[in-house]
């Protein structure tokens, strides 16, 4: 995963922004970000605090390294069975 330019403070600032009713596209423009991006922002950290961001991005790398660890040792397993077929 790509690490965002922004921080988890700064991304809550922007959605707070969007939350008192500043105008997406002039959020978007003064912030430099593309209104797709406020918008999966919103979807994904929506009424998150900045510390509460932090622990999610955490837990998703967290999780994303369990991820590969579990393939990798699937396929040993698997390697390793199919080394115990040939031998039998």
């Amino acid at each position: 995963m790509k690490a965002s330019k922004f921080s988890e403070s700064q991304i809550a600032f922007v959605l707070r922004q969007g939350e008192e009713g500043t105008p997406v596209e002039e959020i978007c423009r003064k912030t430099g970000i593309s209104q797709a991006t406020y918008y999966n922002w919103k979807k994904k950290y929506g009424g998150l605090m900045p510390s509460e961001m932090k622990r999610l991005r955490q837990l998703e790398e967290e999780n994303g390294r369990l991820k590969r660890i579990v393939a990798d040792l699937s396929l040993d397993k698997e390697m390793l069975q199919d080394v115990i077929k040939r031998k039998l």
